[in-house]
């Protein structure tokens, strides 16, 4: 965490929580939902016609991103946050608290040579490689539960295939109570006050 940010919430440390606000799509990338955004509908909801409603405007800025990212943690009971100074900005999760690279090589975090890297860029060691019953590929790492990137699904089946990687099936609606997160932390708060 940022030493400014801990110095925020040393000044102010009863700034009400934030939800609905942020997300993170199942690419890795981050997304800011205004009201008019959240009033359509959460975060994460698939129309049948396979796209998704609601998700917001996209952030391009890099240096607001970094900022997320290093400040971007889990509380006791798995819903992830952004640490925006003293206030807790809770995150909506599209699919998993992180979002899986894979690289090709050997090199510091290569496990046979299949390096695991964070949406965030953070190098992650696997350990252990879970599929759903629509074929996603997920990895439970030292550093947490996530999705393999889209465009990374060959390389994940290249490890499988090599018995660097044994998937498990798991069906997806147990994924966040098995991993321990929390997929819309805006949808449990309101469940609870409401």
């Amino acid at each position: 965490m940022d030493n400014i940010v801990k110095q925020a919430l040393a000044k102010w440390p009863n700034v009400p929580d934030c939800y609905g606000w942020l997300g993170l799509d199942a690419r890795g990338n981050w997304y800011m939902r205004d009201d008019r955004v959240q009033a359509a509908g959460p975060f994460a909801r698939t129309l049948s016609s396979g796209t998704l409603q609601s998700k917001g405007s996209m952030l391009k800025h890099e240096k607001l991103i970094d900022f997320i990212q290093r400040n971007y943690e889990p509380d006791a009971t798995g819903r992830w946050f952004f640490q925006n100074g003293p206030q807790k900005v809770y995150v909506e999760l599209e699919a998993t608290p992180w979002i899986w690279r894979i690289n090709r090589g050997l090199g510091p975090g290569s496990d046979h040579g299949f390096a695991v890297t964070a949406h965030d860029g953070r190098a992650a060691r696997a350990l252990r490689c879970v599929l759903d019953e629509q074929g996603r590929v997920y990895l439970e790492a030292d550093i947490g539960f996530g999705l393999v990137h889209t465009q990374d699904v060959a390389l994940a089946a290249d490890a499988v295939e090599a018995g660097v990687w044994m998937p498990q099936d798991v069906p997806s609606s147990e994924l966040p109570q098995r991993f321990g997160y929390v997929p819309s932390p805006q949808q449990q708060h309101n469940l609870l006050h409401n």
